[in-house]
């Protein structure tokens, strides 16, 4: 379970590469950003506090609301099968579910069925003889679903 934080610590999280340092680049200053903006939004709270060896710091707590969000976001019915948004979110997904020690099986599933349909579409585009660019790049759009897929299953298989 993760504890309330000040802004270094969950910075420390962004640039560890066991954590989300190989997902998300994201400087000093985007994280205040964040925070900020997700303070703004009533879904964390900071309070000060002191150190006697370190200037003041604010620790942030997730509110009820942010709780609320965080599980929304965590259950999202159709997630986005693009790649970027699989790399990104999915993973950032699986890293919470773990740090929160939840089943990553229900985020898998949805996400698996997701791009599964995407697959299909994307196969069902296919036109025989056609060697243009544009079917180039469905070609690549295939594989890239085929890879994901794949990647989900080997996940799936690992985590049982």
């Amino acid at each position: 379970m993760s504890a309330p934080q000040h802004g270094y610590q969950l910075l420390e999280t962004f640039q560890n590469p066991s954590a989300l340092g190989r997902v998300w680049k994201l400087s000093t200053s985007q994280l205040y950003a964040v925070l900020k903006r997700l303070n703004e939004q009533a879904f964390i709270s900071g309070e000060e506090a002191l150190s006697p060896d370190a200037p003041p710091r604010t620790i942030y707590h997730i509110t009820p609301s942010g709780q609320a969000q965080l599980q929304a976001w965590l259950d999202e019915a159709q997630p986005s099968p693009s790649v970027r948004r699989v790399r990104v979110e999915c993973l950032s997904r699986l890293y919470v579910a773990r740090l929160l020690e939840l089943s990553i099986s229900p985020i898998l599933q949805r996400q698996k069925m997701s791009c599964e349909y995407k697959y299909q579409q994307l196969v069902a585009q296919r036109e025989p003889g056609d060697s243009s660019t544009g079917s180039l790049a469905l070609e690549l759009e295939i594989a890239q679903m085929e890879a994901i897929l794949g990647w989900i299953t080997q996940i799936e298989v690992s985590s049982v």
